[in-house]
């Protein structure tokens, strides 16, 4: 079972590394061209995914190592890394969510607010607060208890106090705002769209840009889909683990780090792939970098 799970999270972290990095080349050519400073953020969103991919690999050594006693501080600083950069991921989101939500609300001041030192601070700021978020235990050591598992896992080496913490402070406040951008979004674009039926009722249709509400529907689908993937992937997890930390005896903490945690995974594969699918110039990046390197080769 453990050889298993190991092989299991070593697919999972090849491919998450792979398309993140591949979609990561695609965004720095995109920049390149268009110099959007929005870009940026999905790129980081990238990075994040590929961290995500790259302390996985450290779990499956630990897998394929059994019977495997590390030392308290070793699984500590393993799982805080583990922790950064998933945070950073769903960090990576918000942010991603609140440049389209921008976009919509503020198009014509929108270049003008986003700028790169702009971009710069806020990047700066969401490392600073993953890194506070998974090394929190190593800094308070009130937040650890002592491990007797023979691997490195969340609920050997962090106490129910920190893992509570990160939820109700983390994960819930970051689906709320998820809901809240879309709902906002949504109703900015019901009301362009009544503002372009009255002036076709008037007449004046010419006068509107369909590209407005297209530009609408387009940031409301990637923040849709961003809130879809997020919820499925995560809140199976965090529901399990406030369960398990309230109640230890109603569910296995096995259960929940061997699956659930995968599910939690996922996450960090589905956002190159649904967002490369969703959107035309990654799909066009993505295609002639194919071309590109099928040309190399022939």
């Amino acid at each position: 079972a453990s050889s298993a799970l190991g092989a299991i999270l070593a697919v999972l972290a090849s491919l998450i590394i792979a398309a993140n990095a591949l979609v990561a080349i695609a965004l720095l050519c995109l920049i390149q061209k268009s110099g959007s400073k929005g870009l940026y953020f999905v790129l980081n969103l990238a990075v994040a995914d590929a961290m995500v991919g790259f302390t996985v690999l450290g779990l499956v050594t630990d897998e394929f190592s059994q019977p495997f006693y590390p030392p308290q501080i070793f699984c500590v600083l393993r799982m805080a890394f583990v922790t950064s950069s998933s945070a950073a991921s769903i960090l990576s989101l918000i942010l991603v969510a609140c440049d389209r939500h921008l976009a919509i609300r503020k198009p014509f001041h929108y270049f003008q607010l986003v700028t790169g030192l702009r971009v710069g601070v806020r990047l700066v700021g969401l490392w600073l607060v993953a890194a506070i978020i998974g090394f929190l235990p190593v800094l308070t050591p009130g937040f650890q208890k002592i491990s007797t598992s023979r691997k490195c896992s969340f609920f050997g080496v962090f106490h129910p106090t920190y893992m509570l913490t990160v939820f109700c402070v983390g994960f819930f406040p970051a689906l709320f705002l998820f809901i809240y951008l879309y709902c906002d979004i949504l109703k900015i674009a019901s009301v362009h769209a009544q503002h372009i039926r009255e002036m076709e009722h008037a007449g004046l249709a010419g006068d509107c840009p369909p590209s407005r509400t297209t530009s609408d529907m387009k940031a409301m689908r990637t923040v849709a889909v961003l809130i879809g993937c997020f919820t499925l992937s995560w809140l199976p997890f965090f529901i399990a683990s406030i369960v398990q930390t309230v109640c230890s005896e109603c569910l296995s903490h096995k259960v929940i780090e061997n699956y659930l945690w995968l599910l939690g995974l996922c996450n960090s594969l589905l956002n190159p792939l649904l967002y490369s699918y969703w959107q035309k110039d990654m799909r066009l990046q993505l295609s002639q970098l194919a071309a590109g390197v099928k040309r190399r080769v022939l």
